[in-house]
């Protein structure tokens, strides 16, 4: 319903936690151009001391299904960053990311023109050998790569327009840098900010503002590492500028580490409510598309208590992570 606010872009999530799985794909299609956003879904291979639970290797089958069927329409694919829940390996993986060697990777990326992260400037030492993985492998077979970092593509009456990299969080650096995209058509703006965290980075919530969207698909603060791996004080900074971001766009598509806190909507009260006082609507990416939401993994302690999984699947579990990455689970 509120996809029609704008004419001239449409948006389907295809793939998120709140369809069960770690990704944030999203198809977008103009009258011009039809785009591929963070072509990737991972699962986290342990969570609360266990494995996924066979729901959520039935999610992450049922996205990839999606992404292959959009992939077949996308002329463009974009690269946010290299983290598994944002584009595909060409290695075999059904543990985490459900891929087949170079097969998964190739129906998405073959034939189309890729725009991505700069893969040899801001950017840490792991996505650095990601990227360049990527290029030697999936990469060899897209029609063409482009550096997107800061720039913009036109395509008829369409711009695709990438921030420069922002922060993955922090301002610390420790997870590396992330493209920002905004695609605008006939006056419409659709802002997609994967893991910014809130944002948490003052100047990136500086540069959503500006941009002035009428529709974002934002990466939430990761509330479920509160005090563990990130600090209180910036979870609190998330928060804040959550708020402010709610507070100015018309609709936030709310996604990703934010959702994996089984608590998040209690937690995030303050920002339902500056939405509410300014007339504008926070939804999941499944709520956006009319379904229940679907928070598998929050969820995994329970699922296995009250769906315990099969004696095959049980079996599986007990592998190692290595024959568990090269043989498909018994769901």
């Amino acid at each position: 319903m509120l996809n029609s606010m704008l004419k001239h872009i449409t948006i389907v999530p295809l793939a998120a936690e709140s369809l069960g799985i770690r990704s944030m794909c999203t198809y977008v299609e103009t009258p011009d151009a039809r785009i591929l956003l963070d072509a990737g879904v991972s699962l986290c291979p342990r969570r609360f001391g266990l494995p996924p639970h066979p729901q959520e290797f039935k999610a992450i089958a049922n996205c990839r299904r999606k992404i292959a069927e959009f992939a077949k329409k996308a002329e463009i694919v974009t690269i946010s960053h290299y983290h598994f829940d944002h584009h595909t390996p060409s290695y075999e993986d059904w543990l985490c990311n459900w891929t087949a060697e170079t097969e998964t990777a190739k129906q998405i990326y073959e034939d189309r023109v890729v725009l991505m992260k700069n893969p040899k400037e801001h950017i840490n030492p792991s996505q650095r050998r990601r990227a360049w993985m990527f290029q030697m492998t999936a990469g060899k077979t897209a029609q063409e790569l482009r550096v997107a970092d800061g720039k913009t593509f036109s395509f008829g009456k369409t711009e695709i327009v990438f921030s420069e990299p922002v922060y993955h969080g922090s301002e610390d650096g420790y997870l590396g840098w992330v493209l920002m995209t905004t695609i605008r058509c006939q006056g419409e703006k659709f802002l997609f900010a994967p893991d910014v965290q809130g944002p948490i980075s003052a100047h990136t919530l500086e540069l959503i503002i500006r941009e002035n969207p009428q529709v974002i698909v934002l990466g939430g603060p990761p509330l479920y590492l509160a005090g563990f791996k990130v600090g209180e004080k910036e979870i609190l900074k998330g928060l804040a500028n959550l708020q402010e971001i709610v507070a100015h766009v018309p609709l936030t598509i709310l996604e990703h580490h934010v959702l994996r806190d089984e608590n998040w909507k209690e937690k995030l009260t303050d920002a339902f409510y500056h939405a509410y006082k300014s007339d504008h609507v926070v939804q999941t990416a499944a709520e956006f598309l009319g379904l229940e939401n679907s928070f598998l993994e929050a969820k995994r302690k329970s699922l296995f208590f009250e769906e315990p999984p099969p004696k095959e699947f049980e079996k599986w579990m007990k592998a190692s992570d290595d024959i568990k990455k090269r043989i498909k689970p018994p769901i």
